[in-house]
């Protein structure tokens, strides 16, 4: 974790796990329109890592950046949502490589293109960061519930 921190870290494995599993029951919604309910995540709680690295008054958002090249962000009073985790199991058994392991991010009240697979980078920055789809035309809100899939065309999209 780097960026707009007290306390920049790069935790190995049993680092990051020291910092404490839980459990968080969410759905999982796609952008293409299918849901998955009541998956059962097992990982490190945002909150939790937030307050290990405690992000500076400036840090607005967290940017992700994963070991494929992708990339997203979300405002930090999303990602500290206590329902946002950083999940290494899903139904009680480890992630492998298809499903984000050994480390994704969940973030149920989202779109999953706001949920990072392969996660290799997280920063927490001033200003807001367009990622891969988000870049490409998908709303960087992603709700759900609002069918909340396409972002307004702007200039900045234009480019």
């Amino acid at each position: 974790m780097k960026g707009e921190v007290k306390k920049p870290a790069v935790l190995d494995w049993s680092a990051f796990l020291g910092l404490g599993i839980k459990e968080s029951v969410s759905d999982f919604h796609c952008v293409e329109g299918w849901s998955v309910l009541e998956c059962r995540w097992q990982g490190v709680p945002f909150v939790s890592l937030s307050e290990h690295i405690k992000p500076n008054r400036e840090a607005k958002f967290v940017g992700f950046n994963c070991h494929d090249g992708y990339t997203t962000s979300l405002p930090l009073d999303v990602a500290l949502d206590d329902d946002v985790i950083l999940a290494c199991k899903l139904n009680e058994k480890w992630l492998d490589s298809d499903l984000g392991g050994p480390v994704r991010l969940i973030v149920p009240k989202k779109y999953a293109y706001k949920s990072a697979m392969w996660i290799k980078i997280i920063e927490f920055i001033k200003t807001d960061r367009l990622g891969y789809w988000e870049s490409r035309g998908y709303s960087n809100t992603a709700n759900p519930w609002r069918n909340d899939r396409w972002a307004r065309i702007t200039e900045e999209h234009k480019a």
